[in-house]
């Protein structure tokens, strides 16, 4: 049906509909006639009520799960009501500075994906659903690289960001490196890599190391070899990490064996690491947050599941993650889409 018929709806026809979405919202449950003749502020009777209920299922903004069941709002219906009725609240200053502080707090020595898991955590902890936070690896801007020796053949390589996250590996020694060697060897990568992104130092030190042979001798030249390759790894075989918390708070509402499969299928869709991207790629076109109902979802689209979403920002405005809620298409979005926004907004501040 098109929009603008929607749109179009009398008030009479909104005040119903509206009563239909909000008790679903609350209580996952069917409304019939009856019920909202008794608790709509207008006085209307059941078989008015009924005609209404019809037409707006012909409108297809609600449908009947059975036969002389109450009506339950449709994927169209919920995101009618998100466009034209939704409230949206506000955090009190109570749960605005607990986040800030949780989350600056994790910042402080930890690494990036440490802070985000902590972001997703407080998210889920607040919503009580489960949180999703991607985070791309490939636009970290460099500050210095420091090699540490754990034993005669291994050493941790420390990665530090402009932003002030730390990246941790661990790479195998060539044999015969020496404390002097391992000095070497950082000094020239710090040299040429300060606020470099991975792909930028990863270029510019192959064309560099070719030109100073004369000045690295050939064990440094492999660590300066295995530093572009943890680097590497992090951009090409790490594009994007997943983190996922609240699993728990998925399975606290199922009522039906619909609602087991439902979250089976989500769990696998979860598990498919390989379409994380695609959770950015929702969040590129606009700005804030978005909400995806259902089917709208192409990355959970076959558990049905709804995702309210908003990516976060490098100093330059670039998006290098999104962070959201994902759960039952009854998820409160009036209270969960400034709580992403907000969270979002501190993650941002905090990488730049």
């Amino acid at each position: 049906m098109a929009r603008n018929a929607i749109e179009q709806l009398d008030q009479r026809s909104r005040d119903i509909f509206r009563s239909i979405v909000e008790s679903y919202l609350e209580t996952g449950e069917p409304m019939g006639s009856r019920t909202l003749s008794r608790t709509l502020p207008i006085g209307l009777s059941s078989a008015t009520i009924r005609n209404v209920m019809q037409d707006l299922e012909l409108l297809g903004l609600i449908y009947a799960p059975h036969t002389s069941a109450g009506r339950l709002p449709t994927e169209i219906g919920l995101r009618f009501f998100v466009d034209s009725f939704l409230e949206i609240g506000d955090l009190t200053s109570d749960e605005r500075r607990a986040i800030e502080a949780k989350v600056q707090s994790a910042s402080q020595g930890r690494t990036l994906d440490s802070v985000l898991a902590e972001a997703g955590q407080l998210l889920s902890g607040l919503s009580h659903s489960a949180a999703l936070v991607v985070a791309t690896k490939s636009d970290l801007r460099l500050k210095h690289i420091e090699f540490i020796r754990l034993e005669p053949t291994r050493a941790l390589v420390v990665i530090v960001g402009e932003n002030g996250m730390v990246e941790n590996r661990i790479i195998a020694l060539p044999a015969g490196v020496t404390a002097s060697t391992l000095v070497e060897a950082s000094n020239f990568i710090n040299a040429n890599i300060a606020g470099r992104t991975i792909g930028e130092a990863k270029l510019r030190l192959s064309a560099l190391k070719e030109a100073a042979r004369s000045e690295i001798d050939v064990l440094a030249d492999q660590l300066v070899e295995a530093g572009v390759a943890v680097w590497a790894g992090s951009a090409e075989s790490e594009p994007a990490s997943l983190i996922v918390t609240g699993h728990a708070n998925l399975l606290g509402d199922i009522h039906t064996a619909d609602s087991i499969e439902r979250i089976r299928v989500l769990f696998d869709e979860l598990e498919a690491k390989e379409n994380f991207l695609r959770l950015l790629e929702l969040t590129e076109d606009g700005e804030g947050v978005r909400i995806f109902i259902g089917s709208e979802n192409k990355l959970f689209s076959l558990s049905g599941s709804s995702v309210v979403v908003a990516p976060y920002r490098d100093r330059n405005q670039r998006v290098i993650g999104a962070l959201g809620i994902i759960g039952p298409t009854r998820l409160n979005y009036a209270r969960i889409v400034p709580m992403v926004d907000f969270t979002a907004q501190v993650v941002s501040r905090l990488l730049r």
